[in-house]
């Protein structure tokens, strides 16, 4: 439990489904969270709404403190996916790791035998053979399934969102008629241990990244000016490069072996070749062949066709029928057939590099 109104509701919802239920929320971030962020993860006030609405429902509270797994899981992964020159999606690590990882084992001891969360997502048996599916939920506005497709077999035999075939709107409706005090509180779309969402002044103030200066250059290798740090830049940015051109520049290579942020137009952000590594598969394991699929390559995407083409077990060469700009190394790109989830992988830098011209 969150301390938010999705939490909330899905507990009210499964205590009048004829669930056993208890409350847990996970302690993620050190005693000085409340400077961090306030409101979010750890923090004092969703705490204290999260053990309120507990209360009100009349079930078990249990604060269990996980800040050493998180750090070691998240937190360190954040930071050195930034000093890889990737971009790292810190919410599908904590939900494979920690929701579905370590709170089972935790759950466990409790006398708990499923793990339940306020995602927008659905997970059904397959019709025939044992495999477990996820799905989009049903509002595709808020649908989470892409945060989830790490999650193995046995993880997804564990968990229970009831929120699946729910709106936003129908979850702050279930949380009002049962007066729950988080009914109708403002949700955050920012990653919850990164106050104000910026991830250069954790970096800094963490003292996890150093300011080290390199060379900001064009695909002729011509310096335009100087950076801090590779870490503070993500490819197809375009604000905050400090160079100037007649035209508009953006990110589109972060080489961590110079310390190199290549700039360049925004035509060579496109791309349709890339290559995905670390795969999970849902409804089978591994893929026999070359399939087709819609694919999103970043949460917010709005899904492109593309064809998946297996070279081992763990990578895939991914072919998008349209290209796409700014295709991200540390990202993850998630294939769908209509509301399933197949699966996806981590995107690796492998095709996308831009060479610089000789």
């Amino acid at each position: 439990m969150s301390g938010g109104v999705d939490s909330s509701a899905a507990a009210a919802l499964l205590i009048e489904q004829g669930y056993e239920v208890i409350g847990i929320t996970l302690k993620l971030w050190p005693q000085d969270c409340m400077s961090r962020a306030e409101d979010k993860c750890c923090g004092p006030q969703a705490v204290m709404d999260a053990r309120s609405v507990s209360h009100h429902l009349g079930i078990p509270y249990y604060l269990i403190d996980e800040a050493d797994q998180f750090q070691q899981e998240v937190i360190n992964y954040f930071a050195a996916e930034y000093q890889a020159g990737r971009t790292p999606n810190p919410c599908i690590v904590c939900n494979e790791k920690l929701k579905f990882g370590s709170l089972v084992r935790r759950a466990e001891m409790l006398g708990a035998s499923k793990i339940a969360t306020g995602h927008y997502a659905r997970i059904e048996p397959a019709e025939t053979g044992n495999r477990i599916l996820l799905k989009r939920g049903r509002d595709r506005d808020k649908d989470q399934s892409y945060f989830l497709f790490s999650l193995r077999q046995d993880q997804l035999a564990k968990a229970v969102m009831p929120l699946g075939e729910l709106s936003k709107n129908d979850s702050r409706v279930v949380a009002r008629q049962r007066q729950l005090r988080t009914a109708d509180k403002e949700e955050s779309m920012e990653i919850c241990f990164v106050p104000d969402d910026d991830y250069q002044s954790f970096l800094t103030k963490t003292r996890m990244v150093e300011p080290h200066r390199g060379e900001i250059v064009d695909q002729q290798g011509t310096v335009l000016g100087y950076h801090d740090g590779i870490e503070f830049f993500t490819i197809g940015q375009r604000k905050g490069l400090g160079v100037s051109m007649p035209y508009p520049l953006y990110v589109l290579k972060l080489d961590p072996t110079l310390n190199r942020v290549v700039v360049g137009p925004a035509d060579r952000l496109e791309q349709t070749v890339f290559y995905i590594e670390h795969s999970n598969w849902i409804p089978f394991e591994p893929p026999a062949g070359k399939f087709r699929a819609t694919a999103k390559i970043r949460h917010n995407h709005r899904g492109i066709e593309a064809t998946v083409s297996p070279v081992d077990a763990g990578r895939a060469m991914v072919r998008l029928h349209q290209p796409q700009r700014a295709i991200t190394p540390g990202q993850a790109c998630v294939f769908y057939q209509d509301d399933l989830v197949l699966g996806g992988g981590w995107i690796t830098r492998e095709h996308l590099d831009v060479s610089l011209e000789e």
